[in-house]
């Protein structure tokens, strides 16, 4: 549970100290639950400098990190014939981070392993974000997370 906009910053840090390359967050939610807000403090946490704004009409946006590349895609006026023809496994597979805006929508095209992230709007500032690790490595994270008491 994120309690405050702090709460969802705090999440975003914390997982930006995992990352590696070929690490994908797939994020979903109602609209306004706080994907892009999520998606700028993880690219802070990385050492992106400068603006990060939503890509919902560049489909993909790159940035450098301090130490590896990050990749913020919207997916959501893709369709998945669209999406696939973007050539998206460059990025998954690539020396980068990516988060993917709208993940369900083209869950066919995400790699095996992945870590999602559901965002709802609960008023407020109040998020739940529900965090599910697909593969060993993420369910590892996971299982970190709620160790911590920041899975709640």
């Amino acid at each position: 549970m994120a309690h405050t906009e702090q709460d969802t910053i705090a999440l975003a840090e914390l997982l930006a100290a995992w990352v590696k390359p070929g690490v994908i967050l797939a994020l979903d939610g109602d609209l306004g639950a706080g994907k892009t807000r999520f998606s700028q403090a993880f690219a802070k946490a990385i050492g992106v400098k400068g603006i990060v704004n939503s890509p919902t009409f560049t489909i993909i946006k790159e940035y450098e990190g301090e130490c590896l590349p990050f990749y913020h895609m919207d997916v959501y006026r893709l369709s998945q014939d669209e999406a696939d023809e973007l050539g998206l496994d460059d990025y998954f597979f690539g020396d980068g981070v990516t988060i993917v805006e709208w993940a369900s929508l083209i869950k066919e095209l995400l790699p095996a392993e992945r870590l999602e992230l559901y965002i709802e709007h609960l008023g407020d500032e109040a998020r739940r974000i529900q965090v599910t690790g697909i593969g060993e490595g993420y369910a590892s994270w996971c299982r970190a997370i709620n160790e911590m008491g920041a899975g709640r």
